[in-house]
């Protein structure tokens, strides 16, 4: 199929139009407007409120807001940098200003699975290229020529013939009492007309973060505000027999102490909702004087059936359940038992994957306010939607009467998706009265997060005498009832090398789990990468081939047209393989992947995965020392995410980060003991220190293909591509994560 027909889709409905009014003090309000009826699948949609994505005054600044939740990934940039794109507008007189939650006005508002940019790429610059049109309108009609023979530079209309030319301000007004565009006419520029996208641009909030000012959630304050904090059962599901209320009402500045009603589902396999878990919480003039108080809590917990769970225990039941036929099949084609059975070899190997925190630097929080019957608050949710959804249904808040501020978080790697501190601090808001600020302490993050679902998998493939992959079984053992399974746990039907091996099965069977899982910076790629990539290699060792020729063979085999495997809803999510052997040669030619040498205690190597729309490859060269200390000099990363960067520094910092996540799980992990989290700060699951952190060679193959996301695609190939070059040094193969439980460490 061509480029076109796997770029990605607009957000754009038939039913979207602009709006266009003056603004106060002069200027214009352009904003794009969605009819609540195609909200109407969304439980409560709120109604349009007077909002905008560009204002320009009479001076010439030019406002633009930014739709998406700001976690760190530099959103409150790059969008409205494509507006700014196409509205040709002078970047030094623009100013970025965060939109409140409203879907009716600004489309969806999630910032998660790398889809800020792939959905705001059309949107936005259509909406900016319908700012220029009217401003270049306005000019026309007020020279009395024709628009087709105006131009623009940054922030002004040019009449070249006539020399005449005239400032966005000066025009701005008039323009407003014009009728806007159809956002699916406008014309976009050509991309070698850019002049903002694809340039380097300071992150708006650069300075105000640099210089310590307030920006964050935590940071938000409000006049008479009280400060909560929320004593969890430790036990996931346990609820409050009793406590020493009247105790903890007598300390200094605590001004209310109360158990919370849960509303969460008790059931052995929670769904992913926000609910409200059973505790006690702590009300104080200050968040010092409510910890303090909680530290004299005594409360008589019913741990209940969650108490009888433990790490141990699950990897017992995962082997025992290994040992069985898989209960789910999830895709078959060929036969793949006939196959292993007439293969000229047959490799083996069992892979075990731990929970995973997510550990943000900023705990979880949100300030709330309840007054006359309104609720108001101010929130670092990734995901505004489902929280505002929770907040109505569970506090019986009316549609029109919440208002929800999106603030700046410091970190969100998908915590935030879940929005469970959101209610919590609604609940305290409305049951109390006044504004109530809710801070989670580290402890509270570590040990009541949505964790990244451990996982067990057992792995069987056939090679044939030329040493090709011609059988592939994989059984993943997760954590469900069958029905359905934990949130972020289940691998899918076209998990590579689906597809791409004439004789393949996939396999699922569940265990029972008391504990909340989530998503995490790449979810399930982060674990389902190393496992398939790391057995690539393996199988490639015992062929006595490269792996990287295995690889691009393994891609460029046909791929298998299964009528039972779903389809899926975005073409553009569907792998190509040409992009991924693009990638892979290069990153092969850029770390003289094939010039490497054999050396003792240091090796290279090579890792590649498809994921949240991004193509990435990747080598890394680690050294091992007497001590099965490892070293990561270098890693290599080639990426195609499309045809534009849209802000480079911006998108080597997410690479960056990514790669630099993806070397911290490998020495993460999440444990429980009579269903107790045991790690409960970062000495018990560290992050890379800056002495372990490599050199990274970032490379980009631009595509004719629509722009996609940077938060999580570098991410994945990171963990193969150490753990293969350990291998490649030591001789040892890693199976289990992190890498203490095969005796490796990071130095």
């Amino acid at each position: 199929m061509s480029a076109a027909e796997f770029n990605v889709p607009a957000t754009l409905s038939r039913r979207s139009f602009l709006q266009l009014s003056a603004a106060a003090g002069g200027g214009f309000l352009l904003g794009l407007y969605e009819p609540g009826a195609m909200f109407a699948q969304r439980p409560g949609a709120l109604s349009l409120v007077p909002n905008s994505f560009i204002r320009i005054s009479p001076d010439g600044t030019i406002t633009l807001k930014a739709r998406n939740a700001e976690i760190g990934q530099g959103v409150r940039t790059s969008l409205p940098m494509m507006i700014a794109e196409e509205l040709d507008a002078d970047w030094a007189h623009v100013r970025i200003e965060q939109a409140d939650y409203n879907e009716a006005l600004y489309g969806g508002q999630s910032s998660g699975g790398s889809t800020s940019t792939p959905n705001a790429w059309q949107p936005l610059r259509r909406i900016g290229a319908a700012g220029r049109e009217l401003l270049v309108t306005a000019a026309a009609e007020m020279w009395g020529v024709p628009a087709s023979e105006c131009s623009t530079e940054p922030s002004r209309v040019l009449h070249k013939a006539s020399g005449r030319s005239s400032g966005y301000g000066e025009l701005a007004d008039r323009a407003a009492k014009l009728t806007p565009p159809a956002l699916d006419k406008v014309t976009l520029k050509d991309p070698k007309d850019y002049r903002i996208i694809g340039t380097s641009r300071i992150n708006v909030d650069a300075r105000t973060i640099a210089t310590g000012k307030p920006i964050f959630g935590i940071d938000t304050e409000l006049p008479g505000m009280l400060h909560a904090v929320i004593e969890r059962c430790p036990v996931f599901g346990g609820t409050v027999r009793s406590f020493n209320e009247a105790e903890i009402a007598k300390l200094p500045g605590v001004k209310h102490v109360l158990s919370i009603e849960p509303t969460l589902s008790q059931d052995a396999v929670l769904p992913n909702e926000s609910g409200l878990e059973p505790g006690v919480a702590i009300i104080a003039t200050t968040w010092w004087q409510a910890q303090q108080a909680r530290k004299a809590l005594k409360i008589d917990w019913d741990f209940g059936s969650g108490s009888t769970q433990s790490s141990d225990g699950f990897a017992k039941q995962a082997a025992a359940t290994l040992a069985k036929p898989p209960v789910n099949t999830l895709r078959v084609d060929g036969d793949v038992d006939a196959a292993l059975t007439s293969a000229h070899k047959v490799v083996e190997a069992d892979y075990t994957f731990p929970f995973l925190a997510h550990g943000t630097l900023e705990p979880m929080g949100t300030t709330a306010q309840f007054k006359d019957g309104k609720m108001e608050i101010w929130t670092q949710s990734q995901n505004p939607a489902p929280g505002a959804a929770a907040v109505r249904k569970t506090l019986g808040i009316a549609d029109g009467d919440l208002t929800v501020h999106m603030i700046r978080a410091g970190g969100g790697f998908g915590r935030r998706l879940m929005n469970d501190y959101m209610l919590e601090a609604g609940y305290l808001a409305k049951k109390l009265g006044g504004p109530i600020k809710l801070t989670w302490s580290r402890e509270d993050d570590f040990t009541h997060d949505s964790y990244r679902a451990a996982g067990y998998m057992n792995l069987k493939a056939g090679l044939d005498a030329d040493g090709k992959v011609v059988a592939w079984r994989q059984h993943h053992v997760t954590f469900g009832d069958g029905a359905r399974f934990a949130a972020g746990s289940a691998v899918g039907a076209d998990e590579f090398p689906a597809g791409r091996v004439a004789s393949y099965g996939l396999y699922r069977s569940p265990i029972p789990l008391r504990l909340r899982t989530g998503w995490l910076r790449a979810p399930g790629a982060n674990a389902f990468c190393w496992v398939g990539q790391s057995f690539l290699d393996e199988l490639a060792t015992a062929a006595g081939r490269d792996p990287l020729d295995v690889q691009l063979e393994v891609l460029s085999n046909t791929l298998i047209d299964n009528p039972k495997v779903p389809p899926s809803r975005n073409p553009a999510a569907i792998l190509i393989p040409e992009r991924l052997k693009a990638v892979l040669e290069m990153v092969a030619e850029k770390s003289d992947w094939r010039k490497r040498t054999k050396q003792p205690g240091r090796g290279m190597g090579i890792a590649a995965y498809f994921c949240h729309l991004g193509y990435f490859a990747e080598v890394a060269d680690v050294s091992v020392d007497a001590r099965n200390r490892v070293t990561v000099h270098t890693i290599w990363a080639s990426g195609d995410v499309g045809s534009q960067i849209i802000n480079p520094r911006a998108a080597e910092n997410q690479c960056y980060g990514g790669i630099m996540e993806g070397l911290s799980m490998l020495q993460q992990e999440v444990t429980l003991v009579d269903g107790k989290v045991q790690q409960t700060n970062y000495p018990q699951h560290p992050l890379l220190r800056l002495r372990q952190a490599p050199k990274i060679e970032l490379y980009f193959c631009k595509t004719d293909y629509s722009p996609t996301g940077l938060g999580e695609p570098t991410l994945p190939p990171a963990l193969p591509a150490v753990t293969n070059a350990i291998f490649a040094a030591t001789g040892k193969r890693i199976r289990t994560l992190p890498l203490q439980k095969s005796g490796f460490s990071l130095a």
